[in-house]
């Protein structure tokens, strides 16, 4: 399934991933402590909390990276059995990393096709081809790229995302962990990085945005999840809570009224 074949997100129903009451635990220590949050289609949802909070955890066992001690994942209402990444992309589910583990030496098309390139009836490298598809989708994702036949080395913080995160998405992603998407970017690329994300909303795709950065889930996220010590304090549309009380859930782990609490909410006597 490529980019055009991703169905639109319509009304809300059933979500696209849920993780419920999901716990992890390294060395007797409770990394996500009875956790669940949920993600539907064409939606963005925050992931907020502390260093340690358990929210990169707690998304990784989303992403077969661990695998959880118990809880249970369901894709599309249906439960799914993720024990590693390879079950996970499977799933359609596909991580963006700060880092995004581009090759660094090969040009937009090359990363594109990494691992499952092209190739001729002589077996040779397809590379005509991999531009040709390359520049279909880039140009549905990020009109404004050109720089194709440049390595990626070269490129712009924001433009190695967008390679990045059209090689998620051709191949197959309907549901996108993004770590810290636009840490060290000017804000000329943040705002680059935020219309990739829209694009990818449009497309009805479902995206996990982690982020220690209160004013990027503002601008970006539909909905926020904060964790604190292994647990959700609680979740919320951005619309109905301040920055002032999404800092109080993650500082202090109270829950303000527009917010659903969580299990690792204060309780207010």
């Amino acid at each position: 399934m490529t980019i055009d074949s991703i169905q639109t997100g319509g009304a809300r129903g059933v979500p696209l991933v849920e993780l419920q009451d999901v716990s992890i635990a390294f060395g007797g220590i409770r990394a996500v402590d009875h956790a669940s949050v949920d993600l539907y289609a064409g939606e963005v949802v925050g992931l907020l909390g502390h260093n340690g909070a358990g929210k990169s955890t707690l998304i990784k066992v989303l992403s077969g990276a661990y695998k959880r001690d118990s809880g249970n994942i369901r894709i599309d209402g249906k439960e799914a059995d993720i024990s590693n990444p390879r079950d996970a992309k499977a799933y359609g589910i596909e991580t963006i990393y700060q880092t995004l583990a581009l090759a660094d030496n090969v040009d937009a098309a090359a990363n594109l096709y990494l691992g499952r390139e092209l190739r001729t009836r002589w077996g040779t490298l397809d590379d005509i081809a991999m531009e040709a598809e390359c520049r279909r989708v880039m140009g549905r994702l990020n009109p404004n790229f050109r720089r194709f036949k440049e390595p990626v080395k070269s490129l712009s913080g924001g433009q190695r995302q967008s390679v990045a995160i059209a090689r998620a998405i051709h191949f197959n992603a309907r549901i996108l962990i993004m770590d810290e998407p636009t840490a060290a970017l000017g804000p000329q690329e943040t705002a680059q990085v935020g219309e990739l994300i829209m694009q990818l909303k449009a497309q009805g795709i479902g995206i996990f945005l982690i982020s220690h950065d209160i004013h990027d889930v503002f601008d970006l996220a539909d909905r926020l999840a904060v964790m604190k010590n292994g647990r959700v304090v609680g979740t919320a549309h951005v619309k109905d809570v301040t920055k002032d009380e999404v800092l109080g859930m993650i500082i202090l782990g109270k829950c303000p009224p527009g917010a659903i609490p969580g299990p690792g909410a204060i309780k207010e006597a």
